[in-house]
């Protein structure tokens, strides 16, 4: 388990070393994260400015306990909020970062793909069916990150438990999510169109996809550092998806002269 949790954390070191071979594509798929990057920072600048004023509304009932006690159980819901908002906020931020850049990173996932030995074969699909079946698929995978994100801001309300436990699994959790939308450009040119296909691959090798994942998350949920993480993180969501279909993830092998 050890050697596949490293594994997967050299993968991002792998996708690095791939996307940098292609300065202008790097460049190009930092877009999509710089403007969404915006729109999580802003979301998560109001949220630390209102925490203030959300967790007393939220915490009312407890107004007649003590002084000490209140200030602790307060000082433990705002825990829990950040954690579960900032897990929601990642999953979104990755959503549309692939809802804007979607060509981008499709162009960087077949690029990594043409790199290797034995790329897939290219899948002609209308781009309406295409585009119709992610937008489902990112509906449900927002709808089950915001159900996590309630969940463990519940939890969060349990002394001690909310303030270990629950961080982990919250990373655990939206690390998973994650590589559910990184793994999917790929893994659609091999034929798996369904988010239970994705799933079932993942859970073959557990982990080495939360070595890979959960790093990630943690580096996205840095705002603005998914600018340059985004696009190595396709590279590296590439290699992973070849990995769980057992296939190759050796260099191309030089084209012979004619």
């Amino acid at each position: 388990m050890v050697g596949e949790l490293v594994s997967g954390v050299l993968l991002l070191g792998r996708g690095l070393g791939l996307v940098v071979r292609r300065p202008r594509l790097f460049l190009l798929g930092a877009i999509p994260p710089c403007l969404t990057s915006i729109l999580v920072t802003v979301a998560l600048v109001v949220l630390f400015t209102q925490l203030d004023t959300l967790v007393p509304l939220l915490t009312g009932f407890a107004d007649g306990w003590s002084a000490s006690t209140v200030s602790l159980f307060r000082f433990l819901v705002a825990l829990a909020l950040v954690a579960g908002v900032s897990l929601l906020l990642v999953i979104t931020f990755t959503t549309l970062t692939l809802a804007i850049g979607a060509p981008l990173y499709d162009l960087i996932s077949e690029f990594v793909d043409r790199e290797l030995a034995e790329p897939p074969p290219a899948v002609d699909e209308r781009w309406l069916r295409s585009a119709g079946r992610a937008v489902r698929q990112s509906v449900v995978l927002i709808a089950v990150s915001a159900l996590a994100a309630v969940l463990l801001f519940a939890a969060g309300f349990v002394p001690v438990v909310g303030q270990t436990v629950v961080p982990v699994v919250s990373a655990l959790v939206g690390g998973w999510l994650l590589g559910v939308e990184l793994v999917g450009s790929a893994l659609e040119r091999r034929g798996v169109l369904t988010l239970r296909g994705r799933f079932a691959l993942m859970r073959s090798r557990p982990a080495r996809v939360l070595g890979f994942c959960v790093p990630t998350f943690l580096l996205l949920a840095v705002p603005f550092l998914g600018i340059v993480v985004f696009p190595v993180a396709t590279a590296a969501g590439t290699l992973l998806a070849r990995q769980l279909r057992g296939e190759s993830t050796q260099p191309a092998p030089p084209a012979q002269p004619a």
